[in-house]
């Protein structure tokens, strides 16, 4: 008896497929031959492995698994998504949505561009000097310092400030970040001494003065951005510990994480504000870029000029530099806040600000839109999260389009494998999608996709 193994077509003859062929619009010739050489391994090992299995091995087979994988290799690239978690600054999804004009200086900045050279004089220029000014004018802050993140700014300012030394820090302070990082191993990692003082719920000013000594660099503050503390609780002011440091002669440095520029006040919000920080005179102020303020991924020091001229000589601050693209379009972003129209055209701050009855007429659209598709589906109010390591404790009132029915973890794995790759949640065994964090110009993408969905065999029973 002849082997089943010779029944399985060559790598050629499946990429002579017309399926498959048609791949070649979508990725190279190398990655279309894998997903053949990896499909046609599966079989060979299936078939070996339990014979009696009698796996499909058809020329029209093999391409039907082909086209699958690579279906599977596609979604491994970075794709646009539509956010319907109802997390705005969702980590997993790249935290700020970018603004129009951001995403236009992107464009204009891939090109060769001036990221290094003063157009003025045709003379070598610093690379980010333009966005620092832009810093500079919004804050009042004597200087500034842009780098790649928030943890890359604290990691540079430790070691630009204390390294060899004890720095002290409440131990509720003492803040685990995303990937599972946690602040005593950045301390670690810049060469610092971790000195904790207090306890997970009350630090006094004295307990800072009495671990002072003649080896001690700096005083940090850290925003426990990602979850709060309440109830018996104390610790000092920003200013405070200011006072304390000046009296020792030392730097103070205030971490406040997420970056707050804009007033939040008036959306019944609280997050330590930039503003707020500079005012109790602090050293170095250091925040991120791509959570409240709007912008790319970044990391901003502010604060007095001789502090950041020596970060801004210190080995790390090449290391941990930013790209003309990222300059770009926190350039963009800084210029919309400015210009004091942050809120209609940064997208944070606009999902933020968007009234909840706003955000149930966009859904009640949808609905009426879908009414004839056949779904169970109804407007719901619901919760949305800031996310993103901002106002850990705080949600916001928005309302979400209900699908109801069976099979919720099907129906959404297919919205997220669908070409708008659409992203919500499942409550109570059925799928919301929150609209707060959808720009509105995808309402109707999302609402197109749901009906194509709906005509395909999306559920595991058919």
């Amino acid at each position: 008896m002849s082997s089943p193994l010779r029944n399985l077509p060559a790598v050629n003859t499946v990429l002579s497929h017309p399926d498959v062929d048609k791949l070649h619009e979508q990725m190279s010739r190398a990655q279309i031959i894998q997903c053949v050489r990896t499909v046609l391994d599966d079989l060979r090992n299936q078939l070996r492995e339990t014979p009696d299995s009698n796996p499909e091995t058809t020329h029209a087979a093999v391409a039907r698994r082909t086209i699958e994988a690579a279906e599977r290799l596609k979604l491994r690239r970075l794709n646009p998504v539509i956010n319907a978690t109802g997390v705005i600054l969702h980590t997993n999804l790249g935290r700020a949505t970018l603004s129009d004009s951001a995403i236009a200086r992107i464009l204009q900045a891939a090109k060769a561009t001036n990221v290094e050279l003063d157009l003025d004089s045709g003379r070598r220029g610093r690379r980010g000097v333009y966005a620092e000014d832009l810093i500079r004018q919004l804050t009042g802050a004597s200087d500034a310092l842009i780098v790649n993140n928030c943890a890359a700014a604290t990691m540079l300012a430790l070691q630009g400030v204390a390294a060899g030394k004890e720095v002290i820090i409440s131990r509720g302070q003492l803040v685990e970040i995303g990937g599972g990082f946690r602040l005593p191993d950045v301390f670690e990692a810049a060469g610092v001494i971790l000195k904790e003082v207090g306890t997970s719920n009350r630090t006094r000013i004295d307990d800072y003065e009495k671990a002072i000594h003649d080896k001690t660099g700096a005083i940090l503050r850290v925003h426990r951005s990602n979850f709060r503390v309440s109830g018996f609780v104390a610790e000092p002011s920003a200013a405070e510990l200011v006072g304390l440091a000046r009296r020792y002669n030392l730097p103070m440095i205030d971490d406040l994480g997420s970056g707050c520029l804009a007033n939040l006040t008036s959306l019944n919000l609280d997050e330590p504000d930039v503003a707020s920080s500079l005012a109790s005179d602090a050293d170095l102020v250091l925040f991120s870029g791509d959570k409240l303020l709007g912008g790319p991924q970044a990391g901003i020091l502010l604060g007095k000029a001789d502090w950041i001229a020596r970060l801004r000589r210190h080995p790390m601050a090449r290391a941990t530099r930013v790209c003309k693209l990222t300059l770009a379009a926190l350039e963009a972003t800084l210029e919309d806040h400015l210009a004091g129209n942050a809120f209609d055209s940064v997208p944070v701050l606009s999902m933020l600000s968007m009234p909840a009855k706003e955000v149930q007429e966009r859904c009640e659209r949808a609905v009426d839109e879908l009414s004839e598709a056949g779904l169970d589906l109804s407007v719901v109010p619901c919760q949305s999260e800031v996310g993103g390591g901002s106002m850990a404790d705080q949600s916001i009132s928005s309302f979400a389009v209900r699908i109801g029915g069976s099979h919720a973890n099907e129906l959404l794995r297919s919205l997220r494998t669908s070409e708008a790759r659409i992203l919500g949640r499942i409550e109570n065994g059925a799928v919301l999608l929150d609209f707060r964090a959808i720009h509105p110009k995808d309402d109707s993408i999302l609402v197109n996709e749901l009906r194509r969905i709906i005509r395909k065999p999306w559920r595991t029973d058919r």
